[in-house]
């Protein structure tokens, strides 16, 4: 568990010649087991992913942190998984197009109650793991994803979609009028092509604070996306997302929500 870090602890003021979102995955655990350091997280995002039950979170854990969210500012937005909790939505499933688009509705449906009782509401979605990468290349399925987001969101009240940079995901999203949010991994590996690496390969994610910060400032500068990210279940995530943070604004960027 990470340590916890206070919203009194000393974040630098950012000079305004960059912006960025800076997103994290939470509420990734089950039951009695918990993977994610919410508390201390929320106190350093922006924007959380909170899990939505179909990869990790259930109705408890979901409702705790949209409070915590509502609480400290942060936007909640919705992670979305195929169904497949015992691997943690990394297992590469096959799901037709229209049962996907129902069990993203579903999703942020689910999320959608906890956050409106918080005195929030859901502001962005992000599919999580194999999804996410599958959208990357995957038109169908990312058209799924999308229609998920339109039928949960419904007619004029539009959900931004997060995702990688050049993506079908982004590409079906901005064709049905949503607003295309490209996002970039501080801690993360990426091919040559710009695709994230297996998470299977040696190096695929980065532990070394130092290499963890010097990549997102990297990726900011290089205007990589708009939002950067840090994965939850990284070990010592709460105390990395502090150190990014602060990093980015002694760099000059400051650092707020997109939605």
């Amino acid at each position: 568990m990470a340590p916890m870090i206070t919203p009194s602890d000393p974040v630098p003021d950012p000079v305004p010649d960059l912006v960025v979102d800076l997103n994290a995955d939470l509420g990734e655990g089950f039951g009695r087991w918990t993977l994610t350091d919410d508390e201390a997280l929320l106190s350093v995002v922006t924007s959380a992913n909170v899990a939505c039950g179909f990869h990790a979170g259930d109705p408890s854990i979901m409702r705790r942190v949209c409070e915590l969210a509502a609480e400290r500012g942060v936007r909640i937005g919705a992670q979305v998984s195929y169904r497949d909790l015992a691997g943690f939505g990394r297992r590469a499933m096959d799901v037709p197009p229209q049962e996907l688009a129902a069990e993203v509705a579903y999703q942020i449906g689910a999320l959608e109650v906890f956050a409106r009782a918080a005195g929030s509401r859901v502001s962005y979605v992000k599919p999580h793991g194999a999804l996410y990468n599958r959208t990357v290349r995957d038109a169908g399925q990312a058209a799924a994803v999308v229609a998920g987001v339109r039928l949960a969101a419904g007619p004029g009240a539009p959900l931004p979609v997060l995702g990688l940079p050049g993506s079908q995901l982004l590409a079906a999203a901005r064709e049905a009028g949503l607003e295309a949010v490209p996002e970039a991994f501080a801690d993360r590996a990426y091919t040559p092509e710009g695709t994230l690496v297996p998470r299977g390969e040696p190096g695929a994610v980065l532990h070394d604070p130092e290499a963890v910060v010097a990549q997102a400032l990297a990726l900011v500068r290089g205007g990589a996306g708009r939002s950067l990210c840090l994965h939850g279940d990284t070990p010592g995530a709460a105390e990395l997302a502090l150190r990014v943070r602060r990093a980015l604004a002694e760099a000059g960027a400051r650092v707020e929500a997109f939605t």
